[in-house]
């Protein structure tokens, strides 16, 4: 035997020492790779602080303070703000999230001094002994030491969705799943060298990732940063030329205003803000976001793909009765079939029920999830346990009585399993691998000997989430690998619309046995059907992309290695904290306690971060616009810009600023609605057009009938008529009036109206002049202008909108 042959044959018997894994360790040969689900401090802090409009108010910030005119300044407190409440609430939200990604940590079987120990994946070594079972993902890359039928997919890895065999000397990549069989392989490459470090990174780490908020926001800031480079240079040129300035300190001053104004310096943070605290208040309900945007994402979603097994039911299946049909006694063959190693919920309820066998097999096929059976051979003789319609092919009386026998039961919701004996012929002059090989295919002629009853219990949420979503329009589709009746009689007990007995599921295997070329077919079904059973891994991913096709959002949850796939294909993957290792690592969503039951909190709080959201960009937009638009009359006019930045600050704080803060936060059960963009635009751009028409037009008038007012009486009445246009467009975006929402527009009026009529603080703060007659003038004119907005929101409102609440 070659040197490595007897060094993979030494470490399938004992694995390393302590010794050796101490020295690995000490050289940094570990399996442990930094895998953030957040960023790091130093991240945090520059991501927050060195934004672009930060900078632009960094600037403008300088340049008020070289006029001397401290008091304009205010606005660069915004800076600190915004860092400050997006720094920790990001840090808040990463100490949960670090939180959480230890308790649903990947977990490895390492044999050590001979010695099976189950460690940490962090853990494992170079040169690791690790064993392997259906539903692991494989974390090193390394050498098949020991195979029992070991299947595994490479899917992730080279884009072949049929599982590949593995025997002694192949090699297995990390990132790969096992589907069926056990198995061991010595460790060779471990850690930052592996495919798993990779995959792990690309689906766990903290990344904002495409989603229709983000997008938006993105594509208005982008806007407004070109708007910004042409109008700001005009705007200063026109300062210095308007005769209202005195000095150049006014041309400053008024400048800045008006950029300032068209910043929308926390429409950015609000956003973040918003996904961090949703993604706290989800880890309160045991669900870990691994991405932030999806959070949104399942809001958006329209048709849920979800298992039966382990989310309508719960996962852990008993072994109920052994419903005879000869005389023959089974419960050694039982326990031989379920003593092979293999990790799935059958073998570990007959396990159970019928503890370790007294003998043993000459061969074995391991269950997988494309066969739908497994077998054992002992002297000659081959027992295979599996789905009878996957078993019993022929049409025979006894075969024909067995399957009518199993349907009958499968209609009352029960999990039914044939157990049937054979002959396979191996061949004494065959090598190991074709009797292997052989061993794999179907036995003819079998004879059905009893049906295995296993029990499932409904989940006692599961209808009440059925209700939920079909109350939100949601539709709901079961896949399952188990019998149709089964799973039609599961669906119709949960209450999925379209379902009301056993003999609604369709039965997978009728459908396009090539369902990637015939997606639109596929999908004709999917619109017609809800429950389906019989359903290979290979057509969930079918599944799914037949319903992308169709221009649907998909969510698909599942907590078994053949979900994995799917669950990576579709838009939102929800995986279970009970499930396989491989779900998890491709999910975006982990529901770490398993229960189902949660999806709707997290289509909840999805949907108030888009409405929240929504209405806030609302409010920064309305003020982008009229700031644009008094900048452009201002350029043009050659007047001094109507506010002070002052005056801006004290606007943006009390119609914008705190007031959208609170209702980015509060509760909003409205669905959503695609097109944000578009609806913010078409309400913001009139209202704020409307608002800077009023603004200067209580300007000049000002300046026309009372020439001695001067600046500072014309910009008192721009204030005042700015400050009630906003604040009605404020109570038309909070709508429908809760007792909290009203609570808030009122601290925002008497907030307004103390800045305006004390005079220590209109004076001496805010640089205002007030006087009756003006501010009667600035009431009548703000009036005028609520008017219109009122307008502008009931034309522009969607018919089909949803209550909010």
């Amino acid at each position: 035997m070659s040197a490595d042959g007897g060094s993979i044959a030494l470490a399938s018997r004992n694995g390393l020492s302590a010794a050796e894994v101490a020295e690995r360790v000490a050289d940094g040969r570990t399996n442990a790779v930094q895998v953030r689900t957040s960023r790091t401090y130093g991240q945090i802090v520059r991501a927050n602080v060195f934004t672009f409009f930060n900078g632009l108010l960094g600037v403008l910030f300088v340049a008020v303070l070289a006029t001397g005119r401290w008091t304009n300044a205010l606005f660069g407190l915004v800076i600190i703000t915004n860092a400050g409440i997006g720094i920790v609430q990001e840090i808040r939200a990463k100490r949960t999230l670090d939180r959480l990604a230890l308790l649903n940590v990947t977990r490895a079987w390492v044999v050590r001094d001979g010695t099976a120990t189950e460690i940490d994946a962090t853990d494992v070594v170079q040169d690791d002994l690790v064993r392997l079972r259906a539903g692991d993902q494989v974390l090193a890359d390394g050498v098949v030491t020991n195979a029992d039928g070991l299947e595994i997919d490479e899917s992730l890895l080279t884009g072949e969705s049929e599982p590949v065999h593995k025997a002694p000397g192949d090699e297995v990549r990390s990132g790969s799943i096992v589907v069926a069989g056990t198995g061991e392989f010595v460790a060779r490459a471990v850690g930052a060298a592996t495919y798993a470090a990779k995959l792990a990174a690309e689906a766990r780490r903290f990344q904002i990732t495409r989603s229709e908020l983000v997008a938006g926001t993105t594509r208005l800031l982008r806007w407004i940063s070109l708007v910004l480079l042409v109008v700001a240079p005009v705007l200063l040129w026109s300062q210095f030329r308007s005769a209202d300035n005195q000095d150049w300190q006014d041309a400053v001053t008024g400048t800045v205003a008006a950029v300032v104004g068209m910043i929308p310096e926390g429409l950015v943070l609000l956003t973040s803000l918003a996904f961090m605290l949703a993604i706290v208040t989800l880890a309160r309900r045991q669900t870990l976001v691994q991405e932030l945007p999806a959070v949104e994402g399942l809001a958006r979603v329209d048709v849920v793909c979800l298992d039966k097994t382990g989310t309508l039911t719960h996962g852990n299946i008993v072994f109920d009765r052994v419903v005879p049909l000869t005389d023959e006694r089974v419960d050694e063959v039982l326990a031989l079939i379920a003593g092979g190693g293999d990790s799935n919920a059958t073998s570990d309820a007959l396990r159970a029920a019928f503890g370790p066998p007294t003998s043993s097999a000459s061969a074995r096929v391991p269950f997988s999830s494309g066969r739908k059976w497994q077998s054992v051979t002992v002297d000659g003789t081959t027992w295979v346990l599996g789905a009878p319609e996957m078993v019993l092919l022929d049409g025979t009386d006894a075969a024909v009585a067995a399957r009518d026998r199993a349907n009958e039961l499968a209609t009352r919701g029960e999990r039914v399993l044939v157990l049937a004996r054979g002959v396979v012929q191996l061949g004494d002059g065959a090598a190991d691998g074709e009797q292997e090989d052989r061993a794999r295919v179907l036995p003819t002629g079998l004879v059905p000997v009893a049906l295995v009853v296993l029990a499932e219990n409904i989940r006692d949420d599961a209808a009440a989430t059925m209700e939920y979503f079909t109350a939100q329009g949601v539709a709901l589709k079961v896949l399952s690998g188990d019998n149709p009746r089964t799973v039609g009689a599961v669906a119709a007990a949960v209450g999925v619309p379209g379902v009301s007995g056993a003999d609604d599921a369709v039965d997978a295997r009728t459908l396009p046995d090539d369902p990637d070329d015939e997606l639109d077919a596929l999908a004709d079904v999917l619109d017609r059907a809800s429950a389906f059973g019989r359903v290979s891994p290979h057509q969930k991913r079918a599944f799914v992309a037949a319903l992308q096709r169709r221009g649907h959002v998909v969510a698909m949850t599942g907590d078994g290695v053949n979900d994995a796939l799917a669950l990576k294909d579709a838009d939102i993957g929800v995986a279970m904290g009970n499930g396989s290792p491989a779900t998890r690592a491709v999910a975006q969503l982990v529901l770490l306690d398993g229960r189902f039951a949660h999806l709707p909190d997290v289509v909840a709080e999805g949907r108030r971060v888009i409405a929240n959201i929504e209405r806030a960009a609302n409010l920064f937009l309305v003020k982008n616009v009229y700031s644009l638009v008094l900048s452009l009359i201002t350029a043009t006019t050659m007047v001094a810009y109507p506010l002070e930045p002052i005056q801006l600050t004290l606007i943006s704080a009390l119609t914008i600023g705190m007031p959208a803060f609170f209702l980015a936060l509060g509760p909003n059960t409205r669905r959503y609605l695609p097109g944000f963009l578009g609806r913010v635009l078409r309400f913001a751009v009139p209202v704020g057009l409307v608002t800077a028409v009023c603004a200067f037009a209580g300007y000049r008038l000002v300046r026309v009938l009372e020439p001695g007012a001067g600046v500072d009486g014309a910009r008192t009445v721009t204030l005042v008529v700015v400050l009630i246009v906003s604040l009605w467009t404020l109570s038309i975006l909070a709508r429908p009036l809760r007792p909290w929402k009203v609570a808030l527009l009122a601290v925002m009026v008497v907030l307004g109206a103390t800045a305006v009529l004390v005079p220590p603080i209109a004076r001496g703060i805010f640089l205002l002049d007030v006087t009756p007659y003006r501010l009667l003038g600035a009431l009548a004119m703000g009036l005028a202008g609520a008017g219109p907005v009122e307008l502008v929101h009931r034309l522009t409102r969607p018919r089909n909108r949803p209550e909010v609440r």
